[in-house]
């Protein structure tokens, strides 16, 4: 009885133990299940994290392609533009240089016409004779022809001729005839200290200067008298015209120099004879300016260097 009792109590303990170890394999093995349990979620929260940055990329990708798309898209639409820009420049640059070249050579046909003008105009002047009727009025008509022709010239004038002033003076009287007007006075006063005084001018451009002066005094002066003086001042020599008539206001003395002004439109003329008479003398390196000073009528000071 003994023995079996003794073999029960062992058998007891012996279960007991093992429960224990079995209850604490169990409990090991949980343990070890929930730590398995806590690793699978890390790693799902790290996996669901990834899968998130991925998708995070993906748009930022996909935002980044659509705006490189863009980028191409209106690169290509400059570069369309540029091109259109460019072909537009090389038309208007090949316009530009036809027109360029149009206009050099208009400028030498005009040139040529002018020169043929100036030409004709002066073998009429110089093949005159002005003792014959009509004459004088041939020349001015010349002059006048001359005058629409250099209007606007600019280039210098060769100054070729070594004449005396009076030679001057004399042929712009003659051109003009108004030692012959009948209905106003002429005075051809020539000062002490100018009387035989050389010039190295061009005595037919200085004379046309002049003849336009005594012309536009005979036109404004119905009556009284024209005088013209020539005298020098220092290293110039002056011819002055002065005369009765209408005269100019100081507000008009420069704008009666300005091409085709006329300040009265009842007296005949394109109005610029004196345009052309200042051109002609700042070409020869002198001037000629109006005297506001003087309230008689009008008063012209034609300078030359001498």
């Amino acid at each position: 009885m003994t023995i079996i009792v003794i073999i029960l109590i062992l058998l007891i303990v012996a279960l007991g133990v093992a429960l224990f170890f079995q209850l604490r394999s169990a409990k090991e093995s949980a343990e070890e299940g929930q730590q398995l349990l806590k690793d699978y979620q890390r790693r799902v929260n790290e996996l669901e994290k990834l899968l998130k940055d991925y998708s995070d990329l993906q748009k930022n990708f996909d935002s980044v392609g659509e705006g490189y798309e863009q980028a191409l898209l209106q690169f290509d639409k400059m570069e369309e533009e540029r091109q259109a820009m460019a072909n537009v420049k090389e038309k208007l640059d090949q316009q530009v240089n036809d027109l360029m070249a149009s206009k050099s050579t208009l400028e030498q046909a005009m040139i040529k016409k002018k020169d043929l003008i100036q030409q004709a105009a002066e073998t009429i002047k110089q093949k005159l004779d002005f003792a014959m009727p009509g004459a004088t009025q041939l020349a001015q008509l010349a002059n006048g022809i001359l005058n629409l022709n250099d209007v606007e010239m600019e280039t210098a004038i060769e100054a070729d001729d070594n004449c005396q002033a009076s030679d001057i003076t004399a042929q712009a009287i003659r051109e003009t005839g108004i030692d012959k007007i009948d209905y106003l006075k002429f005075n051809n006063q020539i000062a002490e200290e100018a009387q035989g005084l050389m010039l190295f001018t061009n005595q037919a451009m200085a004379a046309r200067a002049l003849a336009n002066l005594l012309d536009n005094a005979m036109k404004f002066t119905t009556s009284g008298s024209v005088t013209l003086l020539t005298t020098t001042d220092g290293s110039k020599v002056e011819f002055i015209v002065e005369d009765t008539g209408t005269g100019i206001a100081a507000d008009d003395a420069e704008k009666i120099f300005e091409p085709f002004t006329k300040l009265n439109s009842f007296f005949d003329g394109a109005g610029c004879g004196l345009t052309v008479a200042r051109s002609i003398a700042r070409r020869l390196n002198g001037d000629i300016v109006l005297d506001p000073e003087y309230t008689r009528g009008s008063r012209f000071v034609f300078t030359l260097p001498m």
